[in-house]
């Protein structure tokens, strides 16, 4: 009892005090492991836990035949769908067919709700009566609880319950449970992907390369409307914010259409940017706006910025240096018909900010009177570079200061694997600028990129000593 105390304490005290270093849960297991010899059964559970990325269910434990494949298929690097078939023995209750209904709504807690599988089957050796296939993880000793009984005494029902030989195929099965059943036993499993209208977007690693058609070919089966699955096969490039790809499933048509926030764009995913893990930042930015704004998008894409901020009717001039992305920018102005609104540019960022944007600022700000409320905001959505580009606004105009309130605010993306991301994005930032940020700016965490990489927009008013440079007397 005391060893027992003490490891739940150690416990405690490890999982909380490395919780924001992101250390796993089962690696803390393994740690009061080390301190405990007396239960060894927990931790074979907890380390055969550690295999995959989808926790071992509780059906697994209580039958953990039940629900996988035929164990042949281990190894497959072809898809085989007819090596997936199996039988399995699962409880069954023999009623009457009119009262078929009602025996389900009163075992409804009972009766085997798997999703792709019949919950009533005919018998057939009788034909008034029907099979009742039951859950046998809540009867595992294929009979059934005493509330059950009463239940069915109550609607004349035996409540013998008979053992029912349920074949199971390919279609039945989840597409984690035939991935974990195809690739080595003790190595992770992947299946989850990006969806990029009817492509799916895969980021395998090393060890299931050798079974990514199977994977693709999973992938599409199990998720109606895929009709392409693609392999990341290498890193994004910086410049133009592409990477190259790996057909592994379906047609090789790479061209698609996506909806973000209810507006639509077109796009050739193989040449340029898109993620649809970033609709939400899209959206929180675009709020910020109010109609008669002007926003500069210096790394625009196709317009995910740009297009709803111009649906606002907002000004914008939004820029990209991949001719790509700048002719889909073009198109997807036009498909949604905010072409007069969107001045698009084809320049690489340095120049976009000290051309077009510093033409714009030079004309509008001095024009600003007090009562007027345009607001001016500068997106630059290249999290690999952003940050280092932020030197431009270093005396970018010449003049008076204009009202602070008028002054550009910034909303610039960054990648951090510093401990303290947000200190660390603001630190960067004020070395380009040259000044301090305290109190004059905010971060806002995006999302998790990978472990210990973050995400982050760094968001500020431009101050006037950095925009600005005093004409000399």
């Amino acid at each position: 009892l005391w060893r027992l105390g003490y490891c739940a304490r150690l416990l405690k005290t490890n999982h909380f005090r490395t919780a924001a270093s992101n250390t796993s849960f089962p690696a803390v297991w393994m740690l009061l492991a080390q301190h405990s010899g007396r239960i060894p059964g927990l931790f074979v559970v907890v380390k055969k836990n550690t295999f995959f990325t989808m926790p071992e269910t509780v059906e697994d434990k209580t039958n953990p035949e039940l629900y996988l494949p035929h164990p042949g298929v281990r190894g497959m690097t072809l898809l085989d769908r007819e090596a997936f078939k199996r039988t399995v023995v699962v409880p069954a209750l023999k009623v009457k067919k009119e009262i078929v209904h009602k025996v389900l709504k009163s075992l409804k807690q009972s009766v085997l709700q798997r999703p792709g599988l019949k919950r009533v089957v005919e018998d057939p050796e009788d034909e008034e009566s029907r099979f009742v296939i039951l859950d046998p993880h809540k009867v595992p000793e294929f009979s059934l609880g005493e509330s059950e009984q009463q239940v069915l005494k109550q609607l004349s029902v035996h409540p013998e319950v008979s053992k029912y030989h349920l074949e199971l195929t390919y279609e039945n099965f989840k597409s984690e449970e035939i991935l974990r059943a195809v690739l080595p036993e003790g190595q992770e499993v992947t299946s989850g992907f990006s969806r990029v209208g009817h492509i799916a977007h895969l980021n395998l690693r090393d060890h299931q390369l050798p079974y990514r058609h199977l994977i693709g070919q999973v992938i599409m089966d199990k998720n109606p409307g895929i009709t392409c699955v693609v392999n990341k096969t290498n890193i994004i490039d910086s410049t133009y914010r592409n990477f190259e790809m790996e057909v592994l499933a379906g047609e090789n048509n790479l061209v698609t259409k996506v909806k973000e926030n209810n507006i639509s764009y077109e796009l050739d995913f193989s040449k340029v940017y898109w993620n649809p893990r970033l609709s939400t930042e899209h959206g929180r930015i675009v709020e910020l706006l109010q109609a008669g704004d002007v926003l500069f998008d210096v790394f625009a894409g196709v317009g995910p910025f740009a297009i709803p901020a111009a649906k606002r009717k907002c000004r914008v001039l939004a820029n990209d240096l991949n001719p790509e992305s700048y002719s889909w920018l073009l198109h997807n102005c036009k498909l949604n018909k905010v072409d007069t609104r969107v001045k698009a540019f084809n320049m690489d960022g340095r120049a976009f900010l000290r051309g077009p944007v510093r033409e714009e600022l030079s004309r509008e700000l001095p024009l600003l009177k007090e009562e007027q409320k345009t607001s001016f905001h500068i997106v630059m959505n290249l999290p690999a570079l952003a940050l280092e580009f932020l030197d431009v606004f270093r005396h970018l105009l010449v003049g008076e200061p204009c009202s602070p309130a008028a002054l550009p605010t910034v909303h610039c993306y960054g990648f951090s694997k510093h401990s303290n991301p947000a200190r660390d994005i603001q630190e960067r930032a004020e070395a380009a600028l040259g000044t301090s940020l305290a109190g004059r700016c905010s971060t806002f965490q995006v999302r998790n990129v990978a472990p210990n990489k973050e995400m982050l927009c760094l968001s500020f008013q431009i101050p006037a000593d950095v925009l600005y440079k005093r004409p000399c007397p």
